[in-house]
Formats: structure tokens, C-alpha cells, sequence
């Protein structure tokens, strides 16, 4: 079985210690960032009483974070190649360990949604650098492979750990603790990477600075007016207004891109239909996944009457059978391949989704909840891995930056624009109700619908672009590598 070929990268390559350290400090610090944009949900009551948030400012101190961290993500991911990976992701720690101490000690609620925007602004640089840095350090093949396996269970891990952890906090310690963790961790974090992540070679050249400022403001518009149909409607001059300005300003990124010397979103990284496919899989799997975090944490403590804490555990079993997946999932990728895997992973996700949307005032939490949970957290902890390695297919060590800067992209601005269209379809579905309680149920069982109808076209597309790609580069007689589902540079 060919396997494919293995590149050095001797241009950007980082000076590397040992792997298994350089790893741990890559997935520490990026299970710090998803950890943080899932902490907040079960302290949302807890928040909105402390600063006197009303219901509806209460949305920015997620909408905050989300649209700086998807708006920036491919500025910070251009910066590292530039700048220096391994400089941008201390700069990336620096930021969001001082912006988690400023929430941390928010007296107000203006303080706390600025500091979680310049939260964002970190993220924006780690995200990115943390996979690049990846990319840099660990050859193509096997070893990548693990890696990068490990880098996707963090992503899946931390989501869930972040809601059992912001439980604990906001019930036992306060809201505010979940933030002040992140002080030390991102501390230590820069203490290991100076003394054990190599640097890698900056690229000389200018930084595509139009092409950041439309990619910016046109993702940053079209999260606006997405969010802001879910309140104003999707009438509303705000929202019509921010789609036209974020159309126009994506179509000026594109038109810039192809023709700037140094694009900061090179169009060739489209070329490849399998990433061009795993990007938008991605978009709609955290579309699908934030509407199942964001409401179901809703539906624990609104409808089944369950405390922060209790909602938090309440997670467990999805965390738990994810992470055991994660585990493994580098051998079902050997043994079966990546893109089987990738299905089956899409595929039980959509079932337990589907079979948690009929949860109903009446339903308990280990059959209605629990048990779909499960379903999920196997079928997410099969996917990210190899999602995550068909968005790495054939990339070099030039576009690596560029590259996970799409991934990050893809996977942050799909959980803001999934979180947007789904509130809009709760509250559509809903308008009126004589029951509080009764209205929130029905208002979660649409929200979970629509994620189980986004899951359903992100499996078409994983089967249309991603499947038929992997067969047709595999070409007669030859089958894909599972120790490595990225393809060969030649197939680039």
C-alpha cells in the first residue's frame, strides 16, 4: 500500500525538542481557547445577574469573542507565517491570559464585553499558530497524523469539558473562576514554549493588509447580520445592511486575492475540492454542534429544572465516550480509512441529533438526553480528525499558515452563523406561549431540528466532495492511506 510522500519543509520547519512535549503545549493551549468559548454558557444566568445584563446585551458577551476571533483568524494565521509562528503564538498566550484576567475582574458589563472582544483577538492569533506550529513541527505521514489527531480530539474534548467545568465553577466557586484559570495555564504555556518550540523561518514580505481588512469587516458584517436577524428579523435595515456590506466586502477579498503577491487567503488552497469540501463541512458540523451546546444547556436548566452544576455533568457522558473515541480513532483510521471514518462520524452526530430534537417537556434525561449524547460525542469524536486532515490535504509549509487559518476560520465563523440561524429558528418557531416552560422546549426541539437538517447537507457534501476526491486521487489499484488521510503534494 503506497503510502504518501513525506516532505522535510527545511524552509519553515520549527527547531523542535521533544514531540511529545511540543505537543502537549500546541493541544494545552488550544483546549484553553475551546475551552473558554464553551465555559460561558452554563454561567450565562449567574453573568446576567451580576452585571445586570438584559436578555438581549446578555448576547454579546458571546457575540463579542465570536465575531473578533472569526473575523481575525486569517490575519492571525498570515501574521505567524511573516512574523514568526512561534512569536505569534506567545503573542496569542500574552492576549488571552491578560484579556481572561480583565473578564475575571469585569465590574461592569461594558468591561466584561470589551475584554471578551480582546479575548477574541487573542484567540484569533492562537488558534491558527497552534495548528501551523503543528503543521512546522511534525513531518507528513504517520507522525502528522497522530498529531493532528490528538490536536482534533482537543477541539471536540474541550467543547464538552468547558460546559461540565463552567457548571462546577459557577455552582461551587463563581462564574468569574472559569476565567482566572486561564491566567496561570497561558503562563506556563509561554514559560515552555520559549524554552522548547523552535522558531520557524520568516517569510519576507508585506502583509496583505487589504485583503485583511475586507476579510475582517465582510466576516465580522455577515456574523453581524446573522446574529442580528435573530433579533432585529431578517428584514430589518441592520440586517439587510450588513449582508450587503459583508457580500461586498468577501467578493473585494476574493478579487484582491487573485491578484496580491503575497495573499493573506491564497485561492490555490480551493483548488483541492477535499479541502475546499472540509471547510464547508466543518462550517455546518460547529454550526450544528453550537446549536446543540448553546440550547440543550437551555433545555437541562430551563425545562428538566437542572442547576449549573447539574447541567454541567450533565455532559459527562458525551465527554466521556468522546474522548475514549479520540483515543482510538488513529487506528479505525488505519484499519478503515479516513473519509470512511469521516462519514460514519457525520453519520451517528446527524442520528443522535435527530433523536435528541424530540426531547419534550415530559421526557427523562437518560433516554431523551443522555443516551443521544452519547451517540454524538462517538460520532464527533470519529469526525474531527479526519475533518481536520482533509482541510491539511497536500498543503506545503508556505501555506500552512494560511491553510489551519481557514480551518480555524471555517470551524469559528459556522459555530457564529449556526448559533445565529438557529436562535432565529427557535424564536420563529415560537413567536407565543402561555408557558415559560413550555415555549422553551419547543423552542429547543426546533433549534436541534435545524442542526440535524445542517448535518444532513454536511454529510452530502462530505460524500459528494470529500468521498469522490479520496477515490479519485486513490485512482485503480491503489487505496488510501490510513495512517495519513493527507494525500500526496503531488495531487495538490
Amino acid at each position: 500500500m503506497p503510502t504518501p510522500r513525506p516532505t522535510t519543509e527545511p524552509a519553515t520547519r520549527a527547531a523542535t525538542g521533544h514531540p511529545t512535549m511540543i505537543l502537549a503545549i500546541i493541544c494545552l493551549s488550544y483546549f484553553m481557547v475551546i475551552l473558554d468559548n464553551s465555559i460561558i454558557f452554563t454561567g450565562l444566568p449567574k453573568i446576567e445577574e451580576a452585571m445586570a445584563f438584559t436578555p438581549t446585551s446578555l448576547t454579546w458577551v458571546q457575540d463579542a469573542y465570536t465575531l473578533v476571533f472569526g473575523g481575525l483568524l486569517l490575519l492571525g494565521a498570515r501574521s505567524g507565517d511573516i512574523v514568526g509562528r512561534r512569536r505569534m503564538f506567545i503573542i496569542g498566550l500574552i492576549l488571552f491570559g491578560l484579556a481572561s484576567f480583565l473578564v475575571g475582574v469585569a465590574p461592569a458589563a461594558w468591561w466584561m464585553i470589551a475584554a471578551r472582544a480582546l479575548q477574541g483577538i487573542g484567540a484569533a492569533i492562537l488558534a491558527p499558530s497552534s495548528l501551523s506550529l503543528l503543521t512546522a513541527s511534525f513531518s507528513e505521514g504517520p507522525q502528522r497524523a497522530k498529531a493532528v489527531a490528538a490536536y482534533s480530539a482537543v477541539a471536540g474534548i474541550g467543547a464538552s469539558a468547558g460546559l461540565v467545568v463552567g457548571g462546577v465553577l459557577a455552582d461551587l466557586v463563581s462564574w468569574r473562576a472559569g476565567f482566572f484559570l486561564n491566567v496561570p495555564i497561558a503562563a506556563a504555556m509561554i514559560v515552555l514554549a520559549v524554552r522548547v518550540i523552535g522558531e520557524t523561518e520568516r517569510r519576507r514580505g508585506r502583509f496583505d493588509l487589504i485583503g485583511a481588512l475586507c476579510a475582517t469587516l465582510g466576516m465580522t458584517a455577515l456574523v453581524f447580520g446573522i446574529v442580528d436577524a435573530a433579533e432585529a428579523g431578517w428584514a430589518a435595515p441592520t440586517t439587510i445592511g450588513a449582508f450587503v456590506l459583508g457580500v461586498l466586502l468577501l467578493t473585494a477579498l476574493v478579487l484582491n486575492e487573485a491578484r496580491a503577491e503575497q495573499p493573506i487567503m491564497p485561492l490555490r488552497l480551493f483548488a483541492n475540492r477535499q479541502r475546499t469540501g472540509s471547510y464547508l463541512v466543518r462550517m455546518l458540523y460547529m454550526g450544528a454542534m453550537i446549536g446543540f451546546f448553546f440550547f440543550t444547556t437551555q433545555y437541562l436548566q430551563g425545562v428538566l429544572g437542572f442547576t449549573a452544576l447539574q447541567a454541567g455533568i450533565a455532559f459527562l457522558p458525551m465527554s466521556a465516550v468522546n474522548f475514549v473515541v479520540a483515543l482510538i480513532v488513529t487506528r479505525l483510521v488505519t484499519r478503515f480509512g479516513a473519509t470512511p471514518t469521516l462519514i460514519t462520524g457525520v453519520a451517528l452526530t446527524l442520528a443522535g441529533m435527530a433523536w435528541l430534537s424530540r426531547a419534550g417537556l415530559d421526557s427523562s434525561y437518560l433516554l431523551a438526553v443522555a443516551l443521544p449524547m452519547v451517540v454524538i460525542g462517538v460520532g464527533q469524536g470519529l469526525a474531527f480528525a479526519p475533518m481536520t486532515s482533509a482541510g491539511l490535504n497536500g498543503v506545503n509549509g508556505n501555506d500552512a499558515g494560511a491553510a489551519s487559518g481557514l480551518i480555524n476560520t471555517f470551524h469559528q465563523i459556522g459555530s457564529a452563523l449556526g448559533l445565529g440561524i438557529l436562535t432565529t429558528v427557535a424564536v420563529a418557531a415560537v413567536p407565543v406561549s402561555s408557558s415559560e416552560r413550555t415555549a422553551l422546549a419547543d423552542r429547543v426541539g426546533a433549534a436541534l431540528t435545524g442542526s440535524t437538517a445542517m448535518l444532513t447537507l454536511a454529510l452530502v457534501l462530505v460524500v459528494a466532495l470529500i468521498a469522490r476526491t479520496s477515490r479519485a486521487q486513490r485512482g485503480p489499484g491503489n487505496a488510501e492511506s490510513a495512517a495519513a488521510p493527507q494525500q500526496a503534494l503531488a495531487n495538490r
